[in-house]
């Protein structure tokens, strides 16, 4: 008799739920995963500018770790230009050849590959 009364979990309730209401479920546990922007000091926000100024300069291959939104993520490129009027960095990735634009305050690191 315990065979025939286990308990499915999400299984028996997944059928009775409509596409938008799986993909709302999904949008709020990806919410809950999030991950928060920390406070750059002084002396690490030197850093990069420095790094950044050496890879346009002597155009550089650098590895860049930023904030997306929800997560950090690393970039591999090299540097086009600075728009400090936008406050965006403009470059090329190395590996698939793409266009990349990021807001310079989200900028986490930079290292020198």
């Amino acid at each position: 008799m315990d065979k025939y009364n286990k308990d499915r979990g999400t299984i028996k309730w997944t059928s009775l739920m409509l596409p938008e209401h799986v993909q709302m479920v999904k949008s709020l546990w990806k919410e809950d995963e999030r991950v928060e922007k920390g406070i750059l000091d002084e002396q690490k926000a030197v850093e990069i500018d420095f790094l950044l100024q050496r890879a346009v300069n002597d155009n550089l291959t650098i590895s860049i770790k930023h904030h997306d939104g929800f997560d950090y993520r690393t970039t591999l490129g090299k540097v086009d230009s600075v728009c400090m009027t936008q406050k965006r960095l403009h470059g090329l990735q190395v590996d698939s050849k793409e266009v990349f634009s990021l807001s310079l305050h989200d900028i986490v690191d930079i290292t020198i590959v």
